[in-house]
């Protein structure tokens, strides 16, 4: 007999695997949890009793002599699924769309006669009732969760057409062709050459994940290669990554994701589901995801977050060392997390948020305290805003919440706060976010702070008393960056997070915040009758450059001055490191004029102090001496980087060499030492590293 066998009826209970725990009398039966194990069916099941010589012999009957699962690239099945890039030898399709495979019998196949059925298990114990175990048969008197049909007959040779269910498991599927004889049924032995992927489907327009626009689907699934933004809201900087979703080994490292998350399987069809739980597998916080964060600057037990390019190295050395990968910060987690989505079949995209709230006490408000000389109390000043922040959004519908709340969700893998008990933020819809619905599940008051906060500057005095110094509306989410679709440019979508500052629509939005509590400043402190002003500077690392302060006495008699200058480096989550610059002059100002403030800085000041992403912090505050009033202003300074050059020579022609070539000059008046260069390109090469000493 062939390689043939089983029941399209209910497969008998597999050998449960090593248990985490003794669950009796809690559950009935093992967890199915993991995407890895498979459940082995027999190859023979008998509906009768055996007689005196046995069981009958089954022979006489149709056999299965080949499976061909019609998975080449150049093969309908991966062209029309829009999998053809996916670098598996396996078939990868995505649910609610048709795929086909071919049938080869012994004899040919009698539609009256001949009854077979094509099996598909998932996980450990398949259960037709959790939609494990799904059997597809081909005739009208009898149909199943997954339509099948007969496509062709010629021969022995049958061509079957078999309709994955809209909100089916995804994952990998194990396939096996059944057929039944009246004394039994017998199917086609285990083999690894049927194991088979199902996606969700961004194309199909029952999936839960159907995004509607040829160009966002190019971009946000089929695209292997994203610009990241960073840097400053006035000096955007670019950053290319890698995602590598259909690298080999890649999909199997995610679904890895999901079975060291212990998700069950029958929620890997909900992409609401799926996306929450890698939100929190991303991080390592609370359960030994993926990567390990690190903002202190010493990454000498990794890598430092600003050398990887892409998330094949990191998804794969997770999955093969079974340990979290050092190290990352937020652009990191959301290029992995695209990588994830996108690998998936679930449409995203990364996202910057420049002047990014992280407001630890869940209202409204970003607090600054300041003391009675002007200067930042660090000790007392919790909140914080970051230059920049990078999370995720990704495209679903949301039966859970009312009727229009569906599209971009965002999702966060960075671990800045708990919910639920973990380190995960989202899926919050962006349509909630900007009518400030906070209340809807998941997090969508945390990221309606990260966008709306107002910075409250407070005055503390010697008896702990605060005065209100200065309420700075506009500065959080001053903007919000992608990059836009088909083209290598970016595109701001600030305003599908927030009404324009100052409308009527803003207004109401925030009112409704605070009807679910939200707390906001809503008195304003008089106004200082002297403005100050900072420049807008372009530095490059070891520039020496000048600072220009403009003081504007706006009033008609002469205004005194006490001023405090304060220059630090700082990381780009907003946390001050070195302070390099402290100055406290004093202006003098006639009745309605201006005057400038110089001040010299020198690269030598905080070049030896820079940490990562070198960024500059300048605050400026004053008291006049003559109104008791204190006026500030901040200005972040983001440091340029030298630049890479890249210079491909040859002829750029299928399956021939290229020679890539890197150049780097040192700007310094120092050598550089352990210089790490890296560089990949998706299905051109894969990750590299060289070290200069």
């Amino acid at each position: 007999m062939s390689d043939t066998t089983t029941t399209p009826t209910s497969p008998p209970a597999p050998a449960p695997p090593p248990s985490k725990g003794n669950r009796r009398g809690r559950k009935a039966g093992p967890a199915d949890n993991s995407n890895s194990e498979f459940a082995n069916f027999p190859e023979v099941e008998y509906f009768i009793a055996p007689g005196p010589r046995g069981y009958p012999p089954l022979t006489e009957f149709l056999d299965i002599w080949e499976v061909d699962m019609m998975r080449r690239t150049d093969e309908s099945n991966k062209l029309e699924h829009h999998t053809a890039l996916y670098n598996s030898e396996h078939l990868v399709i995505r649910r609610a769309q048709e795929f086909q495979i071919k049938l080869t019998f012994n004899r040919p196949y009698k539609p009256n006669e001949d009854k077979f059925a094509v099996e598909f298990t998932i996980g450990s114990s398949p259960q037709f009732s959790k939609g494990t175990y799904i059997p597809v048969f081909f005739t009208k008197d009898r149909q199943s969760a997954w339509a099948g049909r007969i496509i062709a007959s010629s021969d022995n040779v049958i061509t079957v057409g078999i309709t994955p269910g809209t909100n089916c498991i995804v994952g990998k599927y194990n396939l096996y062709v059944a057929v039944v004889t009246p004394y039994g049924v017998r199917r086609t032995r285990p083999d690894k050459s049927r194991e088979m992927y199902i996606l969700f489907n961004p194309w199909a327009k029952d999936d839960a994940v159907f995004l509607d626009d040829e160009m966002e689907r190019e971009e946000c699934v089929m695209n292997e290669m994203g610009i990241i933004y960073h840097g400053a809201y006035n000096d955007v900087a670019e950053r290319s990554w890698n995602y590598g979703q259909f690298n080999f080994g890649v999909l199997d490292a995610c679904l890895f994701v999901l079975d060291q998350s212990e998700m069950p399987i029958i929620n890997r069809g909900d992409p609401i589901k799926v996306a929450r739980q890698a939100s929190a597998m991303m991080n390592s916080q609370d359960d030994n995801g993926v990567l390990v964060g690190d903002w202190s600057g010493d990454y000498f037990y990794g890598v430092s977050p600003t050398s990887w390019t892409g998330s094949t190295d990191i998804l794969i050395s997770y999955a093969r060392s079974k340990t979290p990968v050092r190290y990352a910060q937020c652009w990191v987690y959301a290029g992995v997390f695209n990588t994830f989505l996108r690998c998936l079949g679930i449409p995203s995209r990364v996202v910057t948020n420049f002047f990014s709230a992280h407001d630890n006490d869940g209202n409204l408000k970003t607090d600054i305290i300041l003391d009675e000389n002007g200067r930042i109390d660090r000790n007392r000043t919790r909140d914080s805003v970051w230059n920049y922040h990078c999370w995720n959004e990704c495209y679903m519908s949301r039966p859970d919440l009312p009727q229009g709340y569906g599209g971009w969700q965002i999702v966060d893998a960075t671990p800045q706060e708990t919910s639920d008990g973990l380190y995960r933020c989202g899926p919050a819809s962006v349509h909630a976010i900007k009518h400030g619905e906070i209340c809807f599940p998941f997090d969508a008051a945390f990221v309606f702070a990260e966008v709306n906060s107002d910075v409250v500057f407070y005055s503390r005095r010697k008896d702990g008393t605060m005065d209100l110094v200065k309420v700075n509306r506009t500065h959080i989410g001053r903007m919000v960056l992608t990059k836009a679709p088909g083209d290598e440019t970016r595109r701001d979508i600030t305003n599908q997070y927030k009404f324009p500052e100052g409308t009527t629509e803003e207004r109401t939005v925030l009112e409704k915040a605070e009807e679910y509590g939200c707390q906001r400043i809503k008195a304003d402190p008089p106004l200082a009758d002297v403005d100050l002003t900072l420049p807008t500077l372009e530095i490059s690392v070891g520039d020496d450059f000048e600072l220009d302060l403009e003081f504007v006495n706006r009033s008609k008699e002469k205004r005194t001055v006490e001023a405090y200058i304060s220059g630090s480096v700082v990381y780009y989550t907003g946390v001050s490191g070195h302070e390099f610059l402290f100055r406290t002059p004093t202006v003098q100002i006639g009745p309605q004029k201006s005057v400038k403030e110089l001040v010299q800085i020198e690269s030598k000041k905080y070049m030896q102090h820079l940490v990562e992403q070198g960024n500059l912090n300048f605050i400026v505050t004053g008291k006049i001496k003559e109104t008791g009033r204190i006026i500030t202003a901040t200005k972040l300074v983001a440091l340029h980087n030298p630049k890479l050059t890249v210079e491909v020579s040859g002829n750029a022609k299928v399956n021939e060499e290229m020679m890539v070539t890197v150049e780097f000059t040192n700007p310094f008046s120092f050598s550089l030492e352990d210089v790490n260069v890296r560089m990949e390109g998706p299905g051109v090469m894969l990750p590299r590293r060289k070290t200069f000493r």
